[in-house]
């Protein structure tokens, strides 16, 4: 686990409050937070959980993680959880603890989830934004490009798409290819069929480019295994 305490980011002048976001390094939060920091809110915190039940399609090196919430200048709490239900609830209650204020929580959530994330807030008392909710995936994913974020494919489900997807760039050439395969696969895969990184975006102070990488194949999904990366001024 680790904590870091730091500033407040938001992108205009007006104060809807202090909100932390749900954090995997993928595009769908990373594109929540930039819309909710449009919005008014003050993001304090990324939150960034990895499930020790099973290795997750959303597994990434921790590493990365801490390096885009120095990219972004946002602070970040890692855990491990058995239940994220319960370990979200604690998070936010532990920063609260330290004297932080969050009056609210975000998610990139788009079809699914809702439920879950809904009862969370309540319990916390708190306000659920879930900016790209029921929002169309294509639309959502040329929104992501057109404000300059950078993402690649770091996790495709095995027989579905192929290694070969691995550490491509989203972009129009991928929107294309996609649906050539297979028109059935959400755009934002958001059923699972892929998993993304952010390595840049408009709210990146910093640029993250990696240099050694390998694949593995476990739990049914290809990972691409980040081993060397570093962070670049822009």
């Amino acid at each position: 686990m680790e904590d870091m305490i730091g500033n407040a980011i938001q992108l205009n002048g007006s104060d809807k409050g202090r909100a932390v976001v749900s954090w995997t390094g993928g595009k769908d939060g990373c594109y929540a937070c930039y819309k909710a920091m449009a919005e008014g809110y003050q993001i304090t915190h990324l939150l960034n959980f990895r499930n020790m039940n099973k290795t997750g399609s959303h597994e990434i090196n921790p590493a990365i993680i801490r390096a885009q919430s120095e990219a972004l200048g946002i602070a970040l709490l890692q855990r491990d959880f058995f239940s994220y239900e319960q370990e979200f609830k604690n998070a936010v209650l532990d920063l609260r603890a330290k004297g932080e204020q969050i009056d609210a929580a975000v998610f990139g959530h788009i079809e699914t989830h809702k439920k879950l994330v809904d009862r969370i807030c309540r319990a916390l008392d708190i306000d659920l934004l879930l900016p790209l909710w029921k929002y169309n995936s294509k639309q959502i994913l040329k929104k992501i490009l057109d404000c300059g974020f950078e993402v690649i494919v770091v996790s495709v489900k095995d027989g579905l798409l192929g290694r070969e997807w691995l550490g491509r760039r989203i972009d129009e050439k991928f929107i294309n290819d996609l649906s050539n395969l297979d028109e059935s696969i959400d755009p934002c895969g958001e059923n699972g069929e892929f998993h993304t990184l952010v390595t840049d975006g408009p709210t990146f102070g910093k640029k993250i480019s990696i240099s050694g990488t390998d694949q593995e194949l476990t739990d049914g999904y290809w990972f691409l295994k980040v081993k060397e990366f570093s962070l670049l001024e822009k």
